[in-house]
């Protein structure tokens, strides 16, 4: 037998509510309140069960017009079916209770008859929008979904075209991080509470909150997102997230589309404000972008990178430069760096600068590496094999090389099948990986060590645990990062800049670690620098990176010293 559906009586007069009852108990399951507050109470506790409400207007302790003021403020309570039932049978009294959200009005005397065909129209329509709010409503967060938001935001622009609109698109940074080391379910939980948060806020402006996808929320407001207005909206939100229970930091990225042509699609509106906040993603000291036409070009670009990166690998449109490092006292050559050269088939040549954070974005930056390396030891064998010195050359090993298990045996099998000795590869790996890993890092670089490469630490003077790191690490040279280079000018070099650097130098000597300083492009950095103690220089006053053959004719013509480096196990 098909359970009754649950009618709330409201009234003060407990022989008010006998009689409608008595209509009604034959069709419905009544439940009774005296009061307005008991009324709500249990509109709560039977929350999404009562399918209408008989509500007398006056009542002691809470009104019935205080309820439907109440209820109006609960989206799910606002969606229940109220019939205002008064022995007042004055027209303002009617109008009253409708502007208040009541969907009909009865006056005594009641006829049973109209008053059951009245409810039972009111709850077939209340029960038809409940199953359309279904199928609109995201089934994880409660929120409306991608479709159903095209469709409403659709409406209140059309509705609404004198008035400023914002979109705003939230994208979770790092989410699949979350899922693959916490789980699907905190996953899902995360979700859960960031679309409560978004629902909130977006409710407290009068716009409407949709789940978009995976991990990505859309926002529609009716107001122009100033960048004040933005950082209110985004401080809030990011307050709510830190209370969620993880031990891991997560962060909420948002794109804003400022919605100046009601003739664009609302999903070609949502895709350029998805655009705006991905364009911040891994940028930590920015939370949101408002989306430009310059921010389609550059991710269309990126998007041209992408699709020819594997395929230029495969045909070996990768090319390995060589950078020589000088001996700062007598200006030999002692070694050379490894960089990596890519001319696009329709961009052309590309600074590396624009494409490497790109390939470590994708995680294509493990297959770049090995190709480098795989070349850098084919030439190193080449010149042995012609009888050149054995001069060292450095390669990177990215943060995302160190998460590989097997990494030590990659680069050993490589360095093996060229006939090399470890000591000519040097490795060469970044502070902020050790930053982002410690633990990961100090496994690597032991394993590292104990085969016999050399490492040296890259862009060292960036990171914020550089000390505490070289106490762990068991590093052999330290490469001072290029924006020191830059303070060395003439006049400009700052004293506590001066102290830092000669500080960091001395530190090395105390040690035992060599100093690679990059970047130097003058007379005055490169004597200012050997007056510190500094061992080694790169830049382009020595030398610009070069292809293969040019620094071999170089080797040949020039004077060559083998550094002794000792390992610093």
């Amino acid at each position: 037998m098909k359970p009754k559906l649950k009618i709330l009586i409201v009234d003060n007069q407990k022989i008010n509510r006998k009689i409608l009852s008595r209509f009604l108990s034959d069709f419905y399951e009544i439940i009774e309140a005296e009061n307005g507050r008991s009324a709500l109470a249990t509109l709560r506790s039977q929350k999404g069960t009562i399918s209408a409400v008989l509500l007398d207007p006056i009542m002691p302790i809470m009104n019935g017009y205080d309820v439907l003021k109440e209820m109006s403020k609960n989206p799910e309570m606002a969606a229940i079916p109220v019939i205002v039932i008064s022995q007042d049978n004055k027209e303002d009294s009617e109008i009253k209770a409708l502007q208040m959200g009541a969907r009909d009005f009865i006056s005594t005397p009641y006829n049973p008859k109209i008053l059951r065909r009245r409810l039972s129209n009111l709850i077939e329509l209340y029960q038809s929008n409940l199953c359309i709010g279904h199928i609109e409503r995201d089934t994880l967060t409660g929120i409306y979904t991608k479709d159903a938001f095209y469709r409403h935001a659709t409406e209140i622009l059309g509705s609404n075209p004198t008035t400023p609109f914002t979109l705003v698109a939230t994208d979770i940074e790092r989410f699949k991080l979350v899922n693959d080391s916490f789980g699907s379910a905190t996953g899902d939980e995360l979700l859960q509470y960031i679309a409560k948060i978004l629902q909130h806020d977006s409710l407290q402006l009068h716009g409407i909150c949709a789940r978009h996808s995976e991990d990505h929320f859309m926002i529609l407001v009716p107001k122009c997102a100033d960048d004040e207005n933005m950082h209110s909206f985004i401080d809030a939100a990011q307050k709510e997230l830190n209370q969620f229970p993880l031990n891991m930091k997560i962060s909420l990225k948002f794109g804003v589309y400022l919605i100046k042509n009601l003739q664009t699609p609302v999903p070609i509106m949502c895709d350029r404000a998805l655009l705006a906040a991905e364009s911040v993603k891994g940028h930590y000291e920015k939370s949101y972008a408002y989306y430009d036409d310059s921010i389609r070009q550059r991710l269309v670009r990126e998007q041209q990178i992408i699709d020819e990166m594997k395929s230029s690998l495969e045909k070996n449109r990768f090319q390995v430069f060589l950078q020589p490092k000088y001996d700062l006292t007598n200006e030999k050559i002692v070694g050379a760096e490894a960089l990596v050269r890519w001319t696009h088939p329709k961009l052309g040549a590309l600074n590396p600068g624009e494409f490497i954070p790109l390939f470590e974005h994708t995680g294509f930056i493990t297959e770049l590496d090995e190709y480098v390396w795989n070349h850098t030891c084919e030439i190193l064998e080449s010149w042995n094999q012609k009888g050149l010195p054995h001069i060292q050359v450095s390669v990177n090993v990215s943060r995302k090389d160190i998460y590989q298990e097997n990494l030590p045996e990659i680069i050993w099998n490589i360095v093996k099948r060229h006939e090399l000795q470890p000591s000519q590869l040097h490795l060469e790996i970044t502070e902020t990986a050790y930053t982002e890993n410690a633990g990961q890092l100090i496994s690597v670089v032991n394993e590292l060590k104990k085969i016999g490469f050399l490492i040296e630490m890259d862009d060292f003077g960036t990171g914020y645990s550089s000390l505490n790191m070289l106490s762990e690490l068991p590093i052999d040279i330290l490469k001072l990062d290029m924006r020191f280079m830059n303070s060395i000018k003439k006049g400009a070099l700052q004293k506590n800049k001066h102290n830092i650097l000669e500080f960091i130098i001395s530190l090395a000597k105390w040690i035992n670690l060599q100093v690679v300083a990059e970047g130097v492009e003058s007379k005055e950095q490169a004597d200012f620098l050997c007056k510190l103690g500094c061992n080694y220089a790169q830049g382009y006053y020595y030398a610009k990176p070069m292809p293969v053959d040019e620094f071999t004719k170089l080797l040949n013509n020039s004077d060559i010293e083998i550094p002794s480096i000792p390992p610093n196990c």
